[in-house]
């Protein structure tokens, strides 16, 4: 433990994407960082693990060598309803896939490479906002003081958020619209190119490929849905999910890396917001993100990018901080908020067993109006 608290420039709180992208762009640029992980590298996390290509270039310039990890491109996508009905549609830009397993290990290396300080296994346990001098941080390794501190602890409302912040996010965890989330890794005959989404009643799945000759089987349905199956995942899936053919062909049919899923809970889909507190905001520490949104990976890494150069400007001095907050936030919202409209309306059509179907089947006999459907799930290059 830390006897006498240290300073850094930036505090980031969570090791996810898109905090270690930030972490990176700021220590590239001279910035001093400390970001604070309560788990260790490696470990995994429930994801559908399928990045838009609109982040390959981003994630190139990081100094990850995607091109040496001979990574799934996916080019196809199969949406099917509970009643079996299968759209096929040829994705215009695509996406790759690869675990949270690799990326995020091999991210928090380059990161630990040009100097970030990484303190695995640390909880952040409080904070002090002594305002323009920055902040305390409070944790189980020791004291730590930052000039500008990050939030990219992912879904979960963290214990340090003020009483005022932390019931109003506990209220809206506690509201109906209330989601799980479960993933496998599955070895199946799913063609490495292909990504598909399967309907069932309140909830859809994803299987793609990711390294290491495994698919992604990844699934968000309504709390709702596992406690109407007294709360057994596996009776929830058999009772609700395998009534989607194509998913009980998985279930039956593939090989289970492991046969116990890894689980989140108490997922909801919240308003939008870029600072709390005093504290920058970025992933799904800013609200999480609805999957059909295009997907929250790549999301998080471009606001990491929007983020970064705010703060840049913030530690050349070319702006105040409550300019970079300002900054921050109406680039956060030109960037996503088509997104974000797009993922909520199509989130409405799926998981239902009728419209679900009728929407597919409508689909399939206008593919232009499905170009455009995905198209806006989905951003330009970064």
């Amino acid at each position: 433990m830390e006897t006498q608290a240290k300073t850094y420039d930036c505090g980031i709180i969570g090791g996810g994407l898109a905090g270690l992208c930030l972490a990176i762009q700021l220590a590239d640029r001279g910035v001093s960082v400390v970001l604070f992980e309560k788990n260790q590298f490696p470990f995994h996390k429930v994801c559908g693990e399928y990045i838009s290509l609109e982040s390959w270039d981003f994630l190139k310039s990081l100094a990850l060598d995607l091109d040496a990890l001979s990574l799934p491109v996916i080019t196809n996508l199969g949406i099917s309803s509970e009643k079996g009905f299968m759209l096929e549609h040829k994705l215009q830009m695509g996406g790759f896939g690869i675990s949270r397993f690799s990326l995020d290990h091999t991210l928090a290396r380059i990161a630990s490479s040009k100097g970030v300080d990484i303190r695995e296994h640390c909880r952040v346990n409080g904070l002090q906002n002594n305002g323009q001098e920055g902040f305390e941080v409070k944790t189980g390794l020791g004291n730590f003081h930052v000039k500008i501190l990050c939030g990219s602890y992912g879904k979960y409302m963290p214990q340090f958020l003020s009483p005022e912040v932390s019931q109003e996010m506990a209220a809206e965890a506690g509201n109906e619209n209330n989601y799980i989330g479960v993933k496998y890794h599955i070895k199946t005959d799913l063609s490495p190119n292909r990504i598909e989404l399967h309907n069932f009643k309140d909830g859809y799945c994803g299987v793609s490929k990711v390294d290491q000759d495994w698919h992604c089987l990844c699934y968000l349905t309504t709390s709702r849905n596992l406690q109407e199956n007294g709360k057994d995942i596996k009776a929830m899936e058999a009772n609700v999910l395998q009534k989607n053919p194509f998913l009980k062909n998985y279930f039956s049919r593939a090989d289970f890396i492991n046969p116990n899923p890894l689980v989140i809970s108490n997922v909801h889909f919240s308003k939008k917001q870029t600072q709390t507190d005093g504290v920058f905001l970025l992933g799904d520490a800013a609200g999480s993100i609805t999957p059909l949104c295009g997907n929250g990976m790549s999301m998080g890494m471009r606001a990491s990018k929007i983020l970064a150069g705010e703060l840049i400007h913030y530690f050349e001095k070319k702006q105040t901080k409550e300019a970079t907050a300002a900054n921050y936030k109406t680039a956060w919202d030109n960037a996503f908020a088509r997104r974000i409209t797009a993922g909520y309306y199509l989130q409405g059509l799926f998981g239902k067993r009728n419209a679900t179907d009728l929407a597919l089947k409508t689909l399939d006999k206008l593919p232009r109006l499905t170009n455009k459907l995905v198209s806006l799930t989905h951003g330009d290059r970064f």
